[in-house]
């Protein structure tokens, strides 16, 4: 009998102690990147602003397909369906080791949050905006990539470089295959709860072979009336305001930038699909900007993907950017682009890439800053050679690379 007792009170007292230890979540992290490096051909290539001089550079390019990175991200199981998540993302130049960002080192991405399947998700950090979250499935970047494929200077923000600081970004779960998405970057701005800020938001539908997404997006000048871009919520890559090229170098004292922008897509079948994207882009000037009139660029594009077998991936594009009638300006900027893509998978993980761009410009639109000064448009291929553009109306480029995931 005395034994029976001991015997019970060892199983009490052993369940009492595992009741006091608490139990450890499942958790997990992933450790990814890709490598990415190619050559290039450039037959007319100038510094940002220059009306001559342009020359053929013919260089090693990082990143052309994907950006060159490594990261982390992970999860932990915090019951209820719940997840504790966060991704850190380092980009660098894989031709030369350097980092990508100054003074950056998870640049591309830094944030972390909470999610669940029937609430959605909530982050905090540097990430990309709801604007871009939506949009990406039907950019033209997917197969043209950002660097030659990605509309006329990357003037609508399709492409990865849209990146936010200090952004709160909520999206839902997927109902009945619409997602939407909101996005707020405080610009920290003593006094003012707008200025340097950026307000996102877009909604997404897919189900089946159809799919299409809206996006708006304001980025607002922390410096009132416009004229010089405070860091803040700005900056894309290193302090570089978003958006300036040789489309808009003379509208980068806007007192803020606005987008909207549409997408679909539809998939005919395994070896066919196709995606189109249309934009309205304003640079609305203030007291302190250098321009008088709001500078709207229109952009329609679209892409065919063709994969005739499972190595193989063929990609064809082209685009239309017309700027309207403003600031003087009578024979407006317009903007032809036309772009190839070739990939073949040598496996799951790596693959051999061949592009080629050519864009044609005519009209005229203003000069570094603004200020009145009118000159001719001058062609800049994707968001690769916006401080680099053509020093006339055309600009061609090809481009090959190796890629590699893990």
């Amino acid at each position: 009998m005395i034994k029976s007792i001991r015997r019970v009170d060892a199983v009490l007292f052993g369940a009492a102690i595992a009741a006091a230890v608490p139990a450890f979540a499942q958790s997990s992290v992933t450790l990814y990147g890709i490598v990415d490096n190619g050559l290039s051909y450039t037959n007319n290539q100038a510094s940002l602003g220059a009306t001559s001089g342009g020359k053929s550079a013919v260089k090693m390019t990082p990143g052309v397909w994907a950006g060159s990175r490594f990261g982390l991200k992970g999860a932990e199981d915090l019951g209820g369906g719940t997840k504790a998540i966060f991704q850190l993302e380092s980009g660098f130049n894989s031709a030369t080791g350097a980092q990508q960002y100054t003074n950056a080192m998870f640049g591309r991405q830094a944030w972390v949050g909470v999610t669940n399947s029937t609430y959605g998700t909530l982050t905090a950090g540097r990430q990309y905006a709801s604007y871009y979250q939506m949009l990406s499935p039907y950019s033209p970047t997917t197969w043209l990539t950002g660097y030659y494929g990605a509309h006329p200077g990357d003037i609508d923000g399709l492409d990865t470089i849209y990146r936010t600081n200090n952004t709160l970004e909520y999206t839902s779960p997927k109902l009945y295959g619409l997602t939407v998405s909101g996005s707020y970057s405080l610009g920290g701005v003593p006094g003012s709860f707008n200025r340097g800020s950026t307000l996102t938001t877009g909604a997404q539908y897919a189900l089946g072979p159809i799919g299409f997404a809206v996006g708006f997006s304001r980025i607002n000048n922390s410096t009132l009336g416009g004229g010089a871009w405070g860091a803040d919520s700005t900056t894309t890559n290193g302090g570089a305001q978003i958006g300036v090229s040789a489309l808009t170098n003379g509208y980068q004292t806007a007192q803020a930038q606005q987008r909207f922008a549409v997408g679909g897509g539809y998939t005919f079948n395994s070896a066919w699909d196709m995606t189109a994207t249309y934009s309205n882009v304003q640079y609305i000037p203030g007291t302190g900007s250098k321009f008088h009139d709001t500078a709207i660029f229109n952009t329609g594009g679209l892409v065919l993907h063709w994969k005739p077998a499972a190595a193989w991936d063929f990609g064809a594009g082209y685009s239309y950017t017309r700027a309207t009638r403003a600031n003087g300006i009578d024979e407006n900027a317009q903007y032809h682009q036309f772009n190839l893509s070739e990939y073949y998978s040598l496996s799951k993980r790596t693959g051999l890439y061949a592009l080629q761009a050519y864009q044609k410009a005519k009209g005229k639109t203003l000069g570094t800053n603004g200020a009145g000064q009118i000159i001719d448009a001058t062609a800049t291929l994707g968001d690769g050679y916006n401080t680099t553009p053509s020093s006339s109306g055309s600009q061609f480029a090809v481009g090959v690379g190796i890629i590699h995931r893990f």
